[in-house]
């Protein structure tokens, strides 16, 4: 009887409604990612130029040749057996083999992923500590002089593409502009012929543009958030409660208002993690940045299939494992929303 009675308590309920909450968000996000998968294949074949009229590097070869090149990748095949033979060797872990690289995309991908998430991360935990102390203050000082100048500038920048804010700061601060010296590299991520400290010095130079430009972009729609879910908790009973228990007004806002608007925003946090690794395209291509970003542009204009289609999918990938661990956080932040 103990045993039947503990497995109907509150707590078991609780743990067993999120369980199959969880199942059925982690259900939806492999489906997506099979979704992805065939998406892609057929996706980047819309894409006008030949494969393997680039892998002869504009030599004049004959029909033997080009026919003996697209034996080699399987091009010679029928749509249909392509298809299965790449959902086939996808759900084995092998994503073909570059056509320009003659290398596994999974190399490939390997390679450039350290550069991207040194990029992404560092610009993220900045736009991430930006937007979220930015955001509070604006709240808590709602109509201020603060508050609106934070709140236009947030909203100004997040309406200005990567691409464009990358250029500018480049002419400004990288080719100098006017007084303004050329302090930073134009792109890369190295000088070379660098070792040890002196290395760590250099990478971090050419980081500074990248970083900017995204932290600029980016951090606005953290703040606008933030903003938002603290105005709407100003409002509430409890909070007047805490005044009125003669709690400081920092305090207030530190122990009951924050915690209790993080919801949304830590949210935000995970989307925008997925959203900034898939969103690097355009900004390390600007800046010549060697992460998967660049290396994404470099396949398309081949077209590279294999590894446009395999970068296709990690970035995918990032945006939905991302959404799927915010999913995942609702219950832990908020348990109603699993019942």
């Amino acid at each position: 009887m103990s045993s039947v009675a503990a497995a109907g308590t509150p707590r078991s309920r609780t743990q067993v409604a999120y369980l199959r909450y969880a199942a059925g968000k982690a259900g939806g996000a492999v489906f997506s990612l099979l979704a992805v998968l065939v998406t892609s294949f057929f996706l980047f074949r819309l894409i006008p130029g030949d494969p393997v009229k680039f892998m002869t590097g504009g030599r004049p070869v004959s029909a033997e040749q080009l026919a003996a090149y697209r034996r080699e990748f399987g091009l010679d095949l029928p749509m249909w057996e392509q298809f299965t033979d790449y959902c086939r060797k996808s759900l084995t872990g092998d994503l073909g083999t570059s056509y320009q690289f003659r290398e596994p995309v999974v190399d490939k991908i390997t390679e450039a992923l350290p550069n991207t998430l040194l990029l992404t991360v560092t610009a993220f935990v900045l736009y991430t500590v930006l937007g979220m102390v930015l955001g509070t203050r604006a709240a808590w000082r709602h109509g201020r002089l603060g508050d609106r100048l934070n709140t236009g500038l947030a909203l100004v920048l997040y309406s200005i593409p990567s691409f464009w804010l990358g250029l500018l700061l480049i002419i400004v601060f990288a080719v100098g502009a006017g007084p303004v010296p050329g302090l930073f590299p134009t792109g890369g991520m190295e000088s070379g012929g660098t070792e040890g400290f002196a290395y760590v010095v250099d990478v971090a130079h050419h980081l500074v543009l990248p970083v900017v430009t995204l932290v600029a972009v980016e951090y606005g729609q953290t703040l606008l958030v933030t903003r938002s879910a603290l105005l709407d908790e100003m409002g509430s009973d409890y909070l007047t409660t805490a005044r009125a228990k003669g709690l400081r007004d920092d305090l207030v806002r530190r122990r009951h208002a924050v915690p209790n608007a993080l919801l949304p925003t830590v949210t935000l946090v995970f989307v925008n993690l997925g959203r900034t690794v898939a969103g690097v395209i355009l900004v390390e291509t600007v800046f010549s940045w060697p992460g998967l970003g660049g290396l994404f542009y470099q396949a398309l204009s081949v077209p590279d299939l294999p590894l446009v289609q395999g970068l296709f999918f990690v970035f995918a990938a990032a945006v939905i494992l991302m959404n799927t661990l915010a999913d995942l956080m609702y219950p832990l932040l908020d348990p109603r929303v699993a019942r």
